[in-house]
């Protein structure tokens, strides 16, 4: 059960382990782009390219999803992203077991976007979960851990990207110790527990009081999506390519310190950021000096 390109790599890599996967289960196809055309999830496109039967009901609880599955008399569930709370009557279904792979170590960051806010709080180290599945989001009895290590050039994309495969590796690894019975499971220490709420575009918004690192983290971490963006004068500007300054101690929250080809430096609440790449409405993502030789940013400018 998957159903975006996170989910992908663990579908590829229990084949490629030798499991039966005899169906795979994902959302149904949502429109997408301009037209609204309606679009496949990438667990389907994956899923029908190996020859593996797809589902795709509107809701787990629907008529006759729940006779659908326990037909299969699957051995093991496993889920990465599905997007859907497994009930009771599917939880005790497979014989090992539903086996969740999160992108974050348990418990910390519980929720949609632990990758994200690992690095947009600075953590030098993250990984990936499997755990026994039960009724809450995120609260099963860890099966295993793998950590890895947040490097300062990593975004939001790239750490996704990662962790996606090292998802898939820990989950066969899970499912060989499920079946020969090495691995036991353990609760989770709710004092250590930690939430990573969904992105909301508005998380994109640079607030200039914040410090100049934390600034310049959740630029990465918010890369691709939401991005980060401001608004210059009367223009909101997507922004990229920020570097953390602490030299910079004059200035108010925001204020342009200098622009020129080599960037454009920016105030901080501490310190200040240079800004590397801007993406003005409607246009593409342009180094600054491409920015400036048709838009005027004056120093003194105060951002946002």
């Amino acid at each position: 059960m998957g159903t975006p390109d996170f989910s992908v790599p663990t579908l590829r890599a229990l084949a490629e382990a030798g499991h039966d996967t005899v169906l795979a289960v994902t959302q149904p196809d949502r429109p997408k782009g301009r037209k609204r055309a309606l679009c496949p999830p990438p667990v389907k496109v994956a899923a029908l390219e190996m020859g593996v039967p797809v589902f795709q009901p509107e809701r787990l609880g629907e008529e006759g999803a729940f006779e659908r599955l326990s037909l299969l008399r699957p051995d093991a569930v496993v889920v990465v992203a599905f997007g859907q709370i497994l009930k009771t009557d599917v939880l005790s279904l497979p014989r090992l077991g539903c086996v969740n792979a999160h992108a974050s170590l348990l418990p910390r960051y519980r929720g949609a976007a632990p990758i994200q806010w690992a690095i947009a709080n600075g953590d030098e180290t993250t990984g990936v979960t499997t755990m026994l599945m039960n009724e809450g989001v995120d609260t099963g009895d860890v099966l295993l851990r793998r950590e890895v290590g947040i490097r300062a050039d990593h975004t939001g994309g790239s750490l996704h990207d990662e962790l996606a495969v090292v998802s898939g590796e820990l989950v066969v690894e899970t499912l060989a110790g499920l079946e020969d019975g090495s691995i036991k499971p353990e609760p989770q220490d709710e004092s250590l527990a930690g939430c990573a709420p969904m992105l909301k575009k508005e998380d994109g918004r640079i607030d200039w009081s914040m410090d100049a690192a934390m600034i310049e983290r959740r630029s990465r971490a918010f890369d691709p999506w939401p991005g980060s963006f401001t608004r210059i004068g009367d223009l909101t500007v997507k922004v990229s390519g920020l570097a953390a300054v602490d030299a910079v101690k004059s200035g108010a929250p925001g204020e342009v310190i200098e622009a020129g080809p080599g960037g454009v430096l920016a105030r901080c609440g501490r310190g200040a950021v240079l800004i590397g790449e801007l993406q003005p409405p409607g246009k593409r993502m342009m180094r600054v000096a491409e920015y400036l030789a048709g838009r005027s940013i004056e120093k003194g400018l105060i951002l946002g």
